[in-house]
């Protein structure tokens, strides 16, 4: 079968730093087998779903180079939940239950006061037809249940986290549907895992008690269905925790708008998070296909994967500080060359600071207050740049130092730092061998004159 991943976000906010991994991770595990890769839009909630974050979800996906191979809509296939809902409450593996939130919740606190897991009691399906039909003529409507098996364990051999063992009896029955008949996550989410032929389900381990409830929904659906069963291969990722290592309500504030408003490149994200929680060392990466490439599950670590914004950062300027000039053209300002994108970025952290560093080329530039020697050692400076010689060779900054240093016996810091200052109005920067002829013999003169006062 060929391998087929999806990535199910609920249009309900923004995608964060989590559920980006959660997508990458899914693509990268689709493109390393060759596979699909599918965006589903979990939109059942349609009180809490909006279409502008759909259309966010498309841009950040986009953004990052997560192209999906095809999209479905979970609010356009309620006639396909209808029709698996009957088949289950025929097959006996659905029941209404009429409590209320409040009721279910005193009961779930009466059992954690003695002392035993707040799991569902069952207690609907003691309920006689006529217990039910008088609810009803009351006017309470049921929610409905899916009725787990009690008879086996639940297992499976997790692509992550190794053999998994479940006892169904400590695990409550699911609601699926809601009193109002709106669907709850669990039964249309393993319905189109089916009709999809999702063949691999990778997912934070907040979900593994959900992955045991879904294997009994699967194995009743097929039944149900007369079809031979096709489990998907289950694969849980530890978390993501901040650098301190704990839980971090940042990282729900994280995401894709964040991280473009900070100037960060797509590829500094992608790189991150593919390998953080793994054995592989995260690296600045001239592209995905190396990342598809070194993706393996086998790598991944059961302890908490560490997110660090000042990794990133380092990240982000070592990628860019390999990027092509054809990478940053849409960036550049008029009269930006290759060569002064090469000059410029080994100084910068991210790709946008190159119209900062291009002013000083341009400029024009703040010069700092320079004292009466420094002033006269530049007042030299001034007229060497204006004889019209150090700018004839392949390099005017050394002709310039070399000239200087012979007529006033300056060297090191002295020598190079009051030039620096009044070429660049800064104190450090791009190599001034490569820098000055951007800076160009007129500007360079008319700088070096107007900081001799």
């Amino acid at each position: 079968m060929t391998v087929t991943t999806r990535f199910a976000p609920s249009p309900t906010g923004r995608l964060h730093v989590g559920n980006i991994r959660t997508a990458l991770h899914n693509w990268l595990l689709a493109r390393k087998a060759g596979g699909r890769f599918v965006l589903r839009i979990d939109d059942t909630d349609a009180e809490r779903s909006r279409e502008e974050y759909v259309e966010a979800i498309r841009a950040d996906l986009a953004w990052l180079g997560l192209t999906p191979d095809i999209e479905y809509r979970q609010s356009e296939r309620f006639a396909l939940y209808d029709g698996a809902f009957e088949m289950l409450r025929a097959a006996g593996r659905v029941y209404p239950a009429y409590e209320t939130a409040q009721e279910l919740d005193l009961k779930r606190k009466i059992q954690l006061g003695r002392g035993l897991p707040p799991i569902y009691d069952r207690a609907a399906l003691d309920l006689s037809d006529a217990d039910r039909a008088a609810k009803e003529a009351a006017g309470i409507a049921p929610h409905w249940r899916f009725k787990l098996d009690h008879d086996a364990p639940i297992t499976w051999d997790d692509g992550i986290r190794g053999s998994q063992k479940f006892d169904p009896a400590q695990l409550s029955d699911p609601v699926i549907r809601r009193a109002d008949g709106s669907w709850l996550y669990m039964l249309p989410s393993a319905v189109d895992d089916i009709a999809m032929g999702v063949t691999n389900v990778l997912r934070g381990e907040d979900h593994v008690s959900n992955t045991a409830v879904q294997i009994q929904m699967f194995t009743a659906l097929y039944a149900a269905q007369g079809k031979v069963q096709h489990l998907p291969r289950f694969a849980h990722e530890a978390l993501l925790v901040g650098a301190e290592g704990k839980l971090s309500k940042r990282l729900g504030s994280l995401g894709c708008d964040a991280f473009r408003d900070q100037g960060l490149e797509s590829l500094a994200i992608t790189a991150l998070l593919a390998r953080i929680g793994t054995s592989q060392p995260v690296v600045a990466v001239s592209d995905k296909e190396e990342l598809v490439e070194g993706f393996d599950l086998s790598t991944f670590g059961r302890a908490p994967a560490r997110f660090d914004e000042a990794e990133l950062h380092r990240l982000n300027a070592q990628i860019v500080h390999q990027m092509p000039f054809d990478a940053v053209r849409g960036l550049v300002p008029d009269g930006f060359t290759e060569d002064a994108w090469l000059t410029i970025r080994p100084n910068l952290e991210k790709a946008s600071e190159l119209v900062e560093w291009w002013q000083v080329v341009t400029g024009p530039v703040a010069q700092p207050a320079f004292d009466d020697e420094t002033r006269a050692y530049l007042a030299e400076a001034a007229q060497v740049a204006a004889g019209g010689k150090i700018f004839a060779g392949d390099d005017p900054w050394h002709a310039l130092t070399h000239t200087l240093k012979e007529a006033t016996g300056r060297k090191g810091k002295a020598l190079f730092l009051p030039l620096r200052q009044a070429l660049t109005g800064m104190d450090h920067g791009p190599d001034m061998k490569q820098l000055l002829p951007l800076i160009g013999e007129e500007a360079a003169r008319r700088r070096l004159e107007r900081a001799q006062g």
